[in-house]
């Protein structure tokens, strides 16, 4: 068992996250915070608005954010380190500047951020690193310093939890079918200039395959088309038309399978999510399903890791590692652990188009 340092020098962790309305009246000040400075149309944000008026108004992903911090809580308390937790989002309350001030306030020096993002890219590392800049000049002299844990793509702590859920989707399914199901993975589309820019789409990748092998469905389906077990498709673009993002999109893609027959039924994996927020609910759970019932095509929809018990032993063992002297950094496949310091270079901010 690795030891903990007895003098790790953090006395607290900070849970950073995005987000989301809590009530009617507040979903368009939330997404009006979202898109600021963004490029995306009037009409685009009325769309997205009624995708929440859709859920009574409130987004799932500050309860969901409220079970993970218990689920740590608690196995922090059972197995520590006894640090206390607190949490900060980018687009709605708490925000990160009220939650360092409290931290200050509190005698918090430094404290360890864990993002509930598994990837690397600009909106979900390099923009949060920014967020929390700018939260600790608003707070002034005395903000706490914050050190973000690594990403986790491929650790065995949200792999395996992933490939659980893939396997209780898989099961929903009737018999016949679970066999030939085609696994479609889902995670947010961005603009390429951004993905150009990180290691986004190379991790989500990597990803697919460590979860894919887990079910036992990696590789190819030996039949006259070679089709393969799984596919990484995108989801919840936002940007002008004209503006190239990541494709192919969930809803084109499953056109084409039922096209092509190219499988019986499919099973959806929200990889690129950790919680089951308002965009897995409405791009996934209405949208995606209402074209497969269209479409004829069995679906199952997988679960995100939300609070499983191994996701959340994973984020102490992120929180044991740094504190440690020696430590084990675990990750399976090739790619290793990730760094724990960001280069200077690390999901840049995308080019504006002229």
């Amino acid at each position: 068992m690795t030891e903990i340092n007895p003098n790790p020098n953090y006395d607290a962790i900070l849970l950073v996250s995005f987000g989301g309305p809590e009530a009617p009246e507040e979903v368009m000040p939330f997404l009006e915070n979202v898109l600021r400075g963004k490029n995306v149309p009037r009409e685009r944000m009325l769309a997205v608005s009624e995708h929440y008026q859709h859920f009574g108004g409130r987004s799932p992903i500050n309860q969901q954010n409220r079970q993970l911090i218990a689920a740590l809580d608690a196995e922090l308390a059972q197995h520590g380190p006894h640090l206390p937790i607190y949490w900060g989002n980018r687009n709605w309350h708490p925000m990160l500047a009220d939650t360092l001030r409290q931290m200050k306030a509190d005698g918090i020096q430094r404290a360890l951020g864990f993002f509930t993002s598994a990837y690397s890219s600009y909106s979900g590392c390099r923009q949060y690193r920014e967020n929390i800049a700018a939260a600790q000049a608003e707070v002034g002299e005395g903000a706490p310093q914050v050190d973000k844990l690594r990403v986790f793509f491929n650790h065995p702590g949200f792999v395996l939890p992933m490939a659980e859920r893939v396997r209780t989707a898989t099961a929903q399914l009737p018999e016949p079918l679970r066999d030939q199901a085609h696994i479609i993975f889902t995670a947010h589309s961005i603009p390429l200039s951004m993905a150009q820019g990180c290691n986004y789409v190379k991790q989500l990748e990597e990803a697919c395959r460590l979860v894919s092998a887990e079910v036992g469905r990696s590789g190819l389906v030996s039949n006259e088309l070679a089709r393969p077990t799984h596919r990484l498709v995108f989801q919840s673009r936002s940007g002008p038309a004209t503006q190239p993002w990541l494709e192919p999109d969930i809803l084109d893609y499953l056109r084409q399978v039922k096209q092509e027959q190219a499988a019986p039924a499919v099973v959806i994996a929200p990889i690129g999510f950790i919680s089951d927020h308002m965009e897995v609910l409405y791009d996934l759970d209405t949208e995606a399903l209402d074209l497969c019932q269209q479409l004829d095509l069995p679906m199952a929809r997988a679960g995100t890791v939300g609070a499983h018990p191994a996701f959340i032993s994973m984020i102490r063992e992120l929180i044991v590692e740094r504190m440690s002297a020696d430590p084990v950094r675990l990750a399976l496949g090739a790619f290793g652990p990730s760094h724990d310091v960001c280069p200077l270079d690390c999901c840049l901010m995308p080019r504006r188009p002229v």
